[in-house]
């Protein structure tokens, strides 16, 4: 068990966990804060407001009251994983773009070790039409990336 703690403590000196707010999501914030525990590590806790869905092609279509609702509540999800990770440091973000991009972005700024993220399973049409935020940091990430499955049924 030492060993592995040493070797954790040198691996994983700054943890990223990136969340969405949603009960399914709920397992990789628990597994990203226990890591982090464990090795001592610094956390960056970020919530990315998508922007896709409400730009189209040059125009930019967001309204700001959207924004402004959207950023509001990224706020509190990530104040959210801040009070679970009482007495750890941590700092939170909530960002704006396409949330593979910015997260990868953000880990390579910030020189993140680990990237933990969630994967709720998703299949069929709805894998093919929205593509899946964890499988792009998967292949496009410098660092180790986590991903952790959902527990949740719902």
């Amino acid at each position: 068990m030492v060993y592995w703690c040493n070797l954790m403590t040198k691996m994983f000196e700054k943890i990223l966990i990136a969340t969405d707010g949603s009960e399914k999501n709920q397992s990789a914030v628990r597994k990203g804060l226990e890591l982090a525990r464990e090795s001592g590590s610094s956390i960056y806790a970020i919530y990315v407001i998508d922007v896709a869905p409400y730009t189209h092609s040059q125009t930019d279509l967001f309204p700001d009251e959207v924004y402004t609702a959207l950023k509001h509540e990224g706020e509190k999800i990530v104040g959210q994983v801040k009070e679970i990770a009482q007495g750890m440091k941590i700092e939170t973000h909530v960002l704006s773009g396409r949330p593979a991009h910015v997260i990868i972005e953000f880990a390579e700024k910030n020189n993140v070790d680990l990237i933990v993220v969630g994967y709720q399973g998703m299949s069929g049409l709805d894998r093919l039409l929205l593509g899946s935020v964890s499988e792009r940091i998967i292949r496009l990430a410098e660092c180790m990336v986590l991903v952790v499955k959902s527990t949740s049924s719902q």
